[in-house]
């Protein structure tokens, strides 16, 4: 779907990526303001200062860009994803910047996985999916932030884990398929007669 925008303009660049600030015109779209983030193929690591002021995350909380804020409490708050996989989806954040979750104070770490428990049981009651998907992301915005996504039977995040699990079963199927005695028996179930 094209969309017709007013008021697109650049905020500022971050290592090669590239925040741009819009406002859609358009009845299907949220009339609300939104942040597009431009990627590079590659990310250089920062350093914290640099990150602290150019994160969108960091102005999300400071009130300097808008968002979808569905829970907060002292150390974290939840957004409503801009890009969403699926109705629902949210994420978690801490209020200090942090790259990675697991560099979190103790504090904050309780705060952050207490709100995710919370939303978590929302999601589970509005929605009724099987499942919500959960995970730890940084990378492509370096603010540490869980991903919560509502997931169905057969959706692209089921497909998606049943591929890994599938992964982690198949070494054992594959070294099943090279033990001489596998492969006389597919030799001799496969040679021409």
């Amino acid at each position: 779907m094209s969309h017709k925008w007013d008021n697109y303009s650049k905020l500022f660049e971050w290592d090669n990526y590239n925040v741009h600030h819009f406002v859609p015109r358009n009845d299907k779209v949220d009339s609300g303001s939104h942040f597009i983030l431009t990627c590079p193929l590659h990310m250089k690591k920062l350093s914290m200062g640099e990150d602290v002021k150019k994160c969108i995350f960091c102005e999300i909380e400071a009130g300097r860009a808008s968002s979808y804020k569905v829970a907060e409490n002292d150390l974290a708050f939840c957004i409503l994803d801009i890009n969403p996989i699926t109705e629902g989806h949210c994420l978690i954040l801490p209020r200090r910047h942090v790259v990675w979750w697991h560099e979190m104070s103790k504090e904050e770490t309780a705060s952050f996985f207490e709100l995710a428990r919370l939303v978590a049981k929302q999601l589970m009651e509005i929605y009724k999916p099987d499942f919500i998907c959960q995970y730890a992301r940084g990378r492509r915005i370096p603010h540490a932030h869980l991903f919560l996504i509502p997931s169905y039977k057969n959706d692209p995040l089921d497909r998606y884990f049943n591929a890994l699990e599938g992964f982690q079963e198949a070494p054992k199927k594959l070294v099943a398929l090279a033990d001489p005695k596998s492969l006389s028996r597919l030799a001799a179930k496969i040679r021409l007669k």
